[in-house]
């Protein structure tokens, strides 16, 4: 789109997607019922990231999930059972992704945000590369907590520490808790990372994720194990609310594998040169640069109600680095 001299684009971007970005319109007011009907359309009622886990859920459940009752003690082939079977989803997810995009080339550079390639080297990457260090902590960390995090809550379901919820019980609800999950998991994630902005727990932990300025699909889950505990942990709710193992599956996948396709760093797979499904998100990559916005996602407007969304505009760049100018004058 031609530049407009009232909002000049962005600058130092390869590519920018529409912009304002809009957060969910079910926290407006007044209420914008044609933007909820489309906000969910464009998440459930087409090819998408939602739709997708939901499928590759609905799979895993049928064909490598263990029964409860075998989970009711805790032995380690059927751990290794949900571990291998987490390490092969991720290969398959982030790798994929990484070979279509950056070995294979599949798209060029087309829809790519940033113009930079990949770091192939650099004092921060301890395994002699970005890839090599995120493929590290994301198959190692990373596949760990996501499967410690199955366990826990399986075995809770088997031995009635966690509640069970099933098709008869409720399929309003049942089906419901899909679409609710996403938002649960926003909610939380806001908030746990926010606390990893925190100067001791920053360098602690989470300066580990931000060596990824430029992101890929592997960056994604490239986290320090204390992070990992953190970023799963929205699972823990299940403890209260009532959920079918389908269920856990998919909170955890859409966690885990949602960060892949989030850290793509390109916005969309094209097909014919249409854009077939949305992958990387602006709003996320803006974070990894400028740091100090955007620590949400957008089905819950946190960043909007405390003062730090930047929605891709020159105008919302300014006044990132008037609120850096003011910090920086009360310091």
């Amino acid at each position: 789109m031609p530049e407009q001299p009232q909002d000049p684009k962005l600058a130092g971007w390869a590519h920018l997607p529409d912009v304002p970005i809009r957060v969910s319109p079910f926290f407006s007011w007044p209420p914008e019922p044609t933007r909820m009907v489309s906000w969910l359309t464009a998440r459930w009622l087409r090819i998408a990231e939602n739709t997708v886990i939901v499928v590759i859920a609905l799979v895993v459940w049928m064909l490598t999930q263990p029964a409860l009752v075998q989970m009711e003690t805790l032995q380690l082939s059927w751990i290794a059972q949900l571990w291998l079977r987490n390490l092969v989803l991720m290969v398959l997810v982030a790798g994929g992704l990484h070979w279509f995009f950056y070995i294979a080339r599949g798209q060029a550079a087309r829809m790519k945000f940033d113009p930079r390639d990949l770091a192939r080297t650099g004092k921060q990457f301890n395994f002699g590369g970005q890839v090599r260090d995120n493929m590290f902590w994301t198959l190692t960390s990373g596949v760990g907590f996501w499967t410690a995090y199955e366990v826990l809550l399986f075995h809770a379901m088997a031995n009635g520490y966690a509640p069970v919820l099933t098709w008869s019980d409720s399929p309003v609800w049942f089906c419901a808790l899909f679409v609710l999950t996403p938002v649960i998991i926003s909610l939380h994630f806001y908030w746990i990372h926010r606390a990893l902005h925190w100067g001791p727990l920053y360098k602690l932990a989470h300066a580990l994720h931000h060596k990824n300025v430029n992101v890929g699909p592997w960056s994604g889950l490239s986290m320090h194990p204390i992070e990992h505990i953190g970023f799963f942990s929205s699972v823990l709710i299940h403890f209260i609310l009532p959920a079918h193992p389908l269920h856990i599956l998919f909170h955890m996948q859409h966690q885990a594998l949602t960060a892949a396709t989030s850290h793509t760093g390109f916005e969309a797979l094209l097909v014919k040169d249409r854009k077939s499904l949305s992958l990387g998100t602006f709003h996320h990559q803006m974070h990894h640069r400028y740091f100090e916005v955007n620590y949400g996602n957008l089905e819950m407007p946190w960043d909007k109600w405390f003062g730090t969304f930047h929605n891709g505009t020159a105008e919302a760049h300014s006044a990132m680095k008037d609120r850096r100018q003011m910090r920086g004058k009360s310091e």
